[in-house]
């Protein structure tokens, strides 16, 4: 076998993913795990994955890269498992899967801009990363210790980047980054020349977007572009006032809540994703509940939502925790709530026509909304217009019948 990269957490990973394979492709029997640091449960998956492969592929070397091996490349290391620990620079390098031992520089010292990557043919979507790094430091985030300050590729390589996947057929772009909002020179801009000198590309949708940096030009682009896809997926991370205080977060409950309900006013076909956080340490009964209101009151339907792990080397680490227990019963509770609202928008899309991006595997897709539908078997990558016959709770059904080019 030749090389198997594994990737964990963020769309950037998977962009990044891509950039690996095509670096490593002269290698013979090699896996390279590309890791994720955001929780305690990301990094357990990293290891039980080193083992895992280990045991399935016994004369393969491995190699643990991306973020928790920029941040404790000792941890990985010390596994007899790993040929190799290399730091998020060093695993763009192609000449960096020759060599065992550890390679991974200071990541702080630095702001490299990044050529921008982007994922394979094998996706029907095209992941193009677009900015990396973050400048700021949420109390809770170990992040910026795996990615450094931020940095932005030049608009020039994301227009040449996005040419070259809808040249190879990706009827849709995704923009990816650490802190998206943050891109140099304003992601706007950017969207505006995208839209304008990528005019074969239909449909652009964004990665997680700061509530607090989406402006009046950003705001108009979300409203009112067609070609920009209706689905906002906020970084809100608690609906509580004090919480977001001490997470060090640069909105409030009231303005995400406008934000939303102005979106919604000017495009009411948006839908809304969001990170939240259960349990971050000193959260009572009553702030619990705001967050748990802030579902209904923003109308999340999509939702990534994990109880707080705590991160050496953050200040929210210091503060008082809420028990571990406490904090996976108030997650379960916020995807319950999530679930029940995303089961009543679908019921709602029933009877709708919708256009669907088909995935490769010919029997699922997105539409506009990023809401997933159940397809008959169809052209892979091909976006088809279907009318929606039923809902599951989870995905919406298509009417073989209505299926159209």
């Amino acid at each position: 076998m030749t090389v198997e990269v594994i990737n964990f957490g963020c769309r950037l990973n998977i962009a990044e993913g891509e950039a690996i394979r095509t670096a490593a492709s002269a290698q013979t029997d090699l896996v390279v795990i590309n890791s994720c640091a955001v929780t305690n449960e990301a990094e357990r998956q990293t290891a039980k994955a080193v083992r895992r492969a280990a045991r399935e592929r016994p004369d393969a070397r491995i190699i643990v890269t991306g973020c928790a091996a920029q941040i404790n490349p000792a941890r990985w290391a010390e596994m007899p498992e790993v040929s190799a620990v290399l730091g998020n620079r060093e695993k763009r390098l192609g000449s960096s899967f020759f060599k065992p031992g550890v390679a991974v520089t200071d990541i702080m010292a630095t702001t490299i801009r990044p050529d921008p990557v982007v994922s394979g043919a094998a996706h029907a979507r095209a992941f193009v990363e677009i900015q990396t790094g973050c400048d700021h430091r949420c109390t809770f985030c170990i992040i910026p210790f795996g990615r450094g300050n931020s940095a932005s590729a030049t608009s020039e390589a994301v227009i040449a980047t996005i040419r070259a996947a809808v040249g190879r057929g990706q009827q849709e772009v995704i923009l990816t980054g650490v802190d998206l909002t943050s891109y140099d020179g304003g992601l706007a801009p950017l969207i505006s020349r995208i839209l304008r000198d990528v005019s074969d590309l239909p449909r652009l949708r964004l990665s997680s977007l700061d509530p607090a940096e989406i402006d009046l030009p950003l705001f108009d682009l979300l409203t009112t572009h067609p070609r920009l896809m209706p689905h906002i997926h906020l970084s809100l991370q608690s609906g509580d006032d004090m919480i977001l205080k001490r997470m060090k977060r640069r909105h409030s409950r009231s303005q995400a809540i406008d934000l939303v309900h102005r979106l919604r006013s000017a495009r009411p076909e948006i839908a809304i994703g969001a990170d939240l956080i259960a349990g971050f340490p000193t959260e009572s009964d009553a702030m619990f509940a705001n967050s748990r209101a802030i579902v209904d009151d923003c109308d999340i339907v999509f939702g990534h939502i994990f109880p707080y792990s705590a991160r050496n080397g953050t200040p929210a680490a210091r503060m008082p925790l809420v028990p571990s227990a406490v904090a996976k019963l108030r997650a379960a509770d916020l995807r319950a709530a999530v679930a029940t609202r995303k089961s009543a928008w679908l019921q709602a899309q029933v009877g709708t026509t919708v256009r669907v991006l088909v995935e490769r595997n010919g029997i699922s897709g997105h539409a506009e909304n990023f809401a997933q539908i159940s397809l008959p078997p169809s052209t892979p990558g091909s976006i088809q217009t279907v009318h929606i016959a039923a809902s599951s709770g989870e995905t919406l059904v298509a009417d073989a019948l209505a299926l159209a080019a």
